[in-house]
């Protein structure tokens, strides 16, 4: 069985928008584009070369992937590379067909579609963005391991990984990192519901 893994910048807050550069996302009259840039140090590069590095195929929300078809497919190095050999799998329900090489549309019932995806043989599946599409997945059990990397800044708007009426659930940590400029990378796995109790013990 494949697995879906999910991989996201985030500030402490919770938003997700527009973290590589200002004009990468500006719905909503978002400003603060390209908060990640500046942060970056050699452990974050090296975990991100180990995530990248995996055997994987790119399974993708309609947004972000309006966003990448016509940003990768005119880069250069090993990112780029695979991302433009290795297939895309996009739920859409509007786009009926797509120019990036490799992509394959989800045009049906998607979460069906993704259940039958990994059921199936070959390798894991890899997410990036996408957060509404993130959630539909939660809600189904379908996610099974979440790569987050929190960022010490607070952007007080933006799209959130986990919005108002996100599913309820508990994780556990499997790894986390501290960047030397504070930023945390945590690999979360689902872990039941959520654990209820008293404080105290009372």
């Amino acid at each position: 069985m494949r697995r879906i893994i999910t991989n996201e910048f985030m500030s402490l807050d919770g938003v997700i928008q527009g973290p590589g550069g200002p004009e990468e996302d500006t719905t909503g009259g978002f400003e603060l584009g390209g908060w990640s840039a500046t942060q970056w140090d050699d452990s974050m590069q090296q975990f991100l070369n180990e995530v990248m590095q995996q055997d994987y195929d790119l399974l993708l929300g309609r947004f972000t992937y309006h966003i990448w078809e016509p940003y990768w497919p005119k880069q250069t190095g090993p990112i780029a590379e695979k991302f433009n050999r290795i297939k895309k799998y996009v739920a859409t329900r509007t786009l009926r067909e797509a120019h990036w090489e490799g992509t394959v549309l989800l045009n049906d019932n998607a979460i069906e579609q993704v259940k039958a995806l990994k059921a199936g043989d070959g390798p894991d599946l890899q997410m990036w963005g996408s957060a509404d599409f993130i959630q539909s997945l939660r809600r189904y059990g379908l996610i099974d391991q979440m790569n987050i990397m929190i960022f010490p800044v607070v952007l007080g708007r933006g799209k959130r990984l986990f919005a108002e009426g996100t599913v309820p659930g508990n994780f556990k940590m499997t790894r986390h990192i501290v960047s030397t400029t504070g930023v945390v990378i945590a690999t979360y796995e689902p872990d039941g519901e959520v654990p209820i109790g008293r404080a105290g013990g009372g």
